[in-house]
C-alpha cells in the first residue's frame, strides 16, 4: 500500500496507539516539538515523512518529533494484519526536513520512550529510550539516547555500535550453570548531569569464583562524546552503592534494586588489603587500636 491511502491509515492506527511520549517530565530541547496526527497544520511534515520513507518497509508511522530541519521518525511493523500489536517491530529513522533524506538509526521491538536526559551541562536535553531485541525469547534489553546532531543536521544514537545496538542494560540470556544478578540506572551526578551505570554479578558456584562488572556510561564534558568506563576498586564499590539506592535515579530508567545484591541498608564498601608487613621505619612504638598507652 503506497500513497495518501497509506499514510491515512498510518496516522489512524498512531492516533489509536497509546503515546508514550507523554510521559516525559522532563523539558524537551528548545525547538522541538512532537507533531500532531490529528492537526492539519502538520499534516503536510506528515506526508514528506511518508514520502520519505517509500520502499521501507513499515505498516504505521507511531511518532514524528521535529527539531530545527529533520524528523525523529518512528514506525512499526507488523507481520500480518492478524498478528498481535504487542509482537509489532519498530524502526528509528531521521528524515531531512529538505531534501527528505532518510537515515535508518535502530531497530528492536518493545520500545520505550523514557523522558528527556541531560547528559552534558550546557548542552541540549536527549531522548533516553529502552528497547528489547526480539519477542517472545530470552530477550536482551538495551539503552540509548536520541539526539539532535547539529553538525549533521539529523538525528543519531549515543553508543551505537556494530550491528546496530547500543548499552545492553539488562538479559535474559545466562550461561548454563550461571546465577547471574543485574542492576542498571540512570542518575544525576555531581555536576547535575546523568549518568547511567551497570552491575553485573555472575556466580558461578563451586566451578570458579564469582565475576562481577561494573560500568559507567557517561559523556566527555568537552566533546560531547560518549565514553565507556570498567571501573575497580573504590570506583566499582560507589557506583554499586549508588545503584542500590537509585536516590537521583530517572523514572523508568533503572532495574535490579530489588536483588540480593541491595539488601536493605547494606552498602558495597570497597575493601582494602590488610598490611601484613611493616613499614621500614617502624622501630617497636607504634600500638595496635585499642591498647593503653
Amino acid at each position: 500500500m503506497r500513497g495518501v491511502s497509506r499514510w491515512a491509515i498510518a496516522c489512524l492506527i498512531a492516533l489509536a496507539m497509546a503515546s508514550i511520549a507523554s510521559l516525559c517530565t522532563a523539558q524537551a530541547p528548545d525547538f522541538f516539538r512532537w507533531i500532531d496526527f490529528n492537526s492539519s497544520q502538520d499534516q503536510d511534515v506528515v506526508v514528506w515523512v511518508t514520502r520519505a520513507l517509500d520502499g521501507q518497509k513499515w505498516t504505521a508511522i507511531r511518532e514524528i518529533g521535529v527539531q530545527y530541519d529533520a524528523a525523529l521518525v518512528i514506525t512499526t511493523l507488523r507481520s500480518s494484519p492478524q498478528a498481535s500489536p504487542n509482537r509489532d517491530t519498530f524502526s528509528i529513522w531521521s528524515v531531512s526536513l529538505e531534501n527528505r533524506a532518510l537515515t535508518h538509526i535502530v531497530d528492536g521491538t518493545n520500545l520505550r520512550l523514557a523522558d528527556w536526559l541531560l547528559l552534558n551541562v550546557g548542552e541540549p536535553r536527549e531522548l533516553g529510550v529502552l528497547y528489547d531485541d526480539c519477542n517472545d525469547c530470552e530477550a536482551t534489553t538495551y539503552f540509548t539516547a536520541l539526539r539532535y546532531d547539529l553538525r549533521n543536521h539529523s538525528w543519531a544514537a549515543r553508543w551505537l555500535q556494530d550491528g546496530g545496538k547500543t548499552i545492553p542494560v539488562w538479559t535474559a540470556k545466562a550461561p548454563l550453570g550461571v546465577t547471574q544478578t543485574q542492576l542498571y540506572a540512570v542518575m544525576a551526578d555531581s555536576n547535575g548531569h546523568e549518568v547511567l551505570g551497570t552491575w553485573n554479578h555472575m556466580d558461578y558456584g563451586k566451578a570458579k569464583p564469582a565475576e562481577e562488572f561494573v560500568y559507567r556510561y557517561d559523556l566527555d564534558p568537552a566533546s560531547s562524546v560518549e565514553r565507556t568506563q570498567l571501573l575497580f576498586g573504590r570506583d566499582a564499590a560507589g557506583m554499586k552503592d549508588r545503584l542500590c539506592r537509585a536516590q537521583d535515579a530517572v523514572p523508568g530508567l533503572f532495574r535490579g534494586q530489588d536483588s540480593a545484591l541491595c539488601e536493605t541498608g547494606q552498602k558495597a564498601h570497597y575493601e582494602r588489603k590488610p598490611v601484613t608487613t611493616p613499614p621500614l621505619n617502624n622501630q617497636g612504638q607504634s600500638k595496635p587500636p585499642g591498647t593503653r598507652q
